[in-house]
């Protein structure tokens, strides 16, 4: 496995979330790290992403100021800490790897998503 996507749940609105996504192998050689989210029927949307260094982060404007994403090479994991969750942030959420970008084409490895569900 690759990516190891994990931490999703049921929230209340106005409440937070932390997910997670354990990379291995070529996953992690990749220069960034991004999360993306796919709502039932709509199409995958960017959310973040940041580059392996953690130097560089970018977000969706609908999530920027309410989500941070953050990295620990050391463990070779991935963050999207969720706050102020909305309805709307409802979706399955997937990490990904590839390069610093918001386009999915540009992300070569994917995890298998993790379920978010908030409650209004």
């Amino acid at each position: 496995v690759q990516l190891q996507a994990s931490g999703g749940g049921l929230v209340q609105a106005g409440g937070s979330l932390r997910l997670s996504c354990a990379a291995s192998g070529r996953a992690f050689s990749t220069r960034a790290m991004g999360w993306f989210r796919q709502a039932p029927g709509s199409e995958r949307e960017f959310v973040a992403t940041i580059s392996r260094s953690g130097g560089s982060t970018d977000y969706a404007g609908s999530v920027k100021g309410r989500f941070t994403i953050s990295i620990d090479n050391a463990k070779n994991t991935v963050y999207l800490q969720m706050n102020s969750l909305k309805p709307d942030d409802t979706a399955v959420y997937y990490c990904a790897a590839g390069v610093y970008s918001r386009l999915p084409r540009n992300y070569n490895y994917w995890g298998q998503g993790t379920l978010v569900t908030v409650s209004s």
